[in-house]
């Protein structure tokens, strides 16, 4: 299966953008740890309409104006990952929650490590929210595009959150 994919600058470096079959399936990031994200042939594409919307709705999340996506996405991953993934997407908006939290959530509390583990895979960062997923101590921990840029789309969030509120 071939995927399509282009890049987009951003705030938080060069991310790429991933498509098939007319659905996002990953955001990868600049600097990318080997088989994080498992992709089959990838072919650049500049017109391809779902990664044009991605590339549009990601400009307008980072200058602050939109705080929902709405694209169709394609997982791919075990069942389990998949559940945790689902779980990313209901973190809402400028807020965070721990492994521990998710676990729970997806029905499976002593699952804390396999959930930190299916979130570091996650292949569509940003929009499916790993960044939102923080330490039981309130700390920043592991993120595929790094720490700098988990805090950067975390205080973006937050910043984004109170401008929102007034």
């Amino acid at each position: 299966m071939t995927y399509e994919y282009t890049l987009m600058p951003s705030p938080v470096g060069e991310l790429t953008l991933v498509a098939r079959n007319g659905k996002l399936s990953a955001i990868l990031w600049e600097v990318e740890r080997d088989n994080r994200v498992r992709l089959g042939e990838l072919r650049e594409a500049h017109d391809s309409p779902v990664l044009l919307e991605t590339a549009r709705q990601l400009k307008e999340y980072f200058a602050g104006t939109r705080s929902q996506f709405e694209l169709e996405l394609d997982f791919t991953g075990t069942a389990f990952q998949k559940q945790v993934w689902q779980a990313l997407l209901t973190i809402p908006f400028g807020e965070t929650r721990s492994y521990s939290q998710i676990a729970q959530q997806i029905g499976n509390p002593k699952a804390v490590r396999a959930v930190g583990a299916a979130n570091g895979r996650n292949p569509i960062s940003i929009i499916a929210p790993c960044h939102r997923v923080i330490g039981a101590s309130g700390t920043l921990t592991g993120f595929a595009g790094g720490l700098k840029a988990k805090q950067y789309l975390l205080t973006l969030e937050h910043r984004g959150q109170q401008k929102m509120a007034f």
